[in-house]
């Protein structure tokens, strides 16, 4: 059956880019609403339902916006955790553009999530499941993909030049403990001359060693290093989980990815649904 929380859920943090104090509060929704951001700092054009079809940026972050300009950004880390536990229907209001980042990861929404009590509603949850193979590629041939399956795996693999994150792979069924114990706490990771040129251009004031893991040509500067093995790609499975529900639904597929992201995985939805062979919903 589908699922939302029982009672309202207070979390806030820091922006990113902004450096502002960001308040967000999960409400229960009705049945079949699905997951709909509200900027409760806006009077009108402030309702953004977490689809697909209403990204409208994935440099950095996953980017809700509407028609008249308005956005909210960093969807993604908060709607993998909605995901992995279960809830189909809420409403987020956010008193900022961006959603908080926290710790750069979804370890401390999965925290506040397991405190929650979870409503189990009237009406069946509707599934996704996919029929055939769909892929998305770039002109670099860094690609994501998603075929027909049982359940919901990601399988994904990265290369980067710095051997300290080198080449990494992932590959497994995604549930809520897995989620939780091996994802969530996988935090975003950059450069360090990436955080400079984001900074010259008035960018990620909110950004820091507490939010992000920075590399520095072979070197980490966070102290402790990683928080997991293999962190990186972990954090890349976590952004992939986010983006996938904005599909509006829970998956039956296979999800390949290989170097892609925000991009690539709204790209490969767009595919997906342009063409209603591609897929079918079925009642759980």
């Amino acid at each position: 059956m589908q699922k939302t929380l029982k009672h309202e859920l207070k979390i806030s943090g820091i922006g990113l880019h902004s450096g502002c104090k960001s308040n967000l509060i999960i409400f229960p929704a009705d049945e079949n609403n699905g997951i709909t951001f509200v900027r409760s700092d806006l009077k009108e054009n402030n309702k953004f339902p977490a689809l697909f079809s209403n990204v409208v940026d994935t440099r950095n972050c996953t980017c809700l916006g509407e028609k008249n300009g308005q956005v909210v950004s960093t969807v993604e880390h908060i709607m993998a955790t909605l995901y992995a536990f279960g809830i189909d229907n809420a409403v987020i209001s956010i008193d900022n553009p961006e959603i908080p980042i926290m710790d750069g990861s979804a370890k401390l929404f999965c925290e506040a999530l397991s405190k929650t009590e979870i409503f189990e509603q009237n009406a069946k949850r509707k599934i996704l499941k996919v029929k055939k193979e769909i892929k998305f590629t770039d002109d670099k041939q860094n690609f994501v993909s998603i075929r027909p399956s049982d359940n919901f795996k990601i399988n994904f693999s990265i290369d980067f030049p710095s051997a300290i994150v080198g080449h990494q792979e992932f590959s497994a069924a995604i549930n809520k403990d897995l989620f939780i114990n091996d994802i969530a706490p996988a935090r975003t990771f950059c450069e360090k001359y990436q955080v400079d040129y984001l900074r010259s251009i008035g960018l990620i004031k909110g950004g820091s060693l507490d939010n992000a893991v920075v590399l520095d040509g072979e070197t980490i500067l966070n102290d402790g290093g990683f928080r997991l093995a293999d962190e990186c790609v972990k954090h890349k499975v976590l952004d992939c989980i986010g983006d996938m529900f904005t599909s509006g639904y829970r998956m039956q597929a296979e999800i390949t990815g290989y170097r892609s992201g925000h991009f690539h995985n709204n790209e490969v939805l767009k595919k997906l649904f342009s063409d209603k062979s591609n897929y079918e919903i079925v009642e759980e």
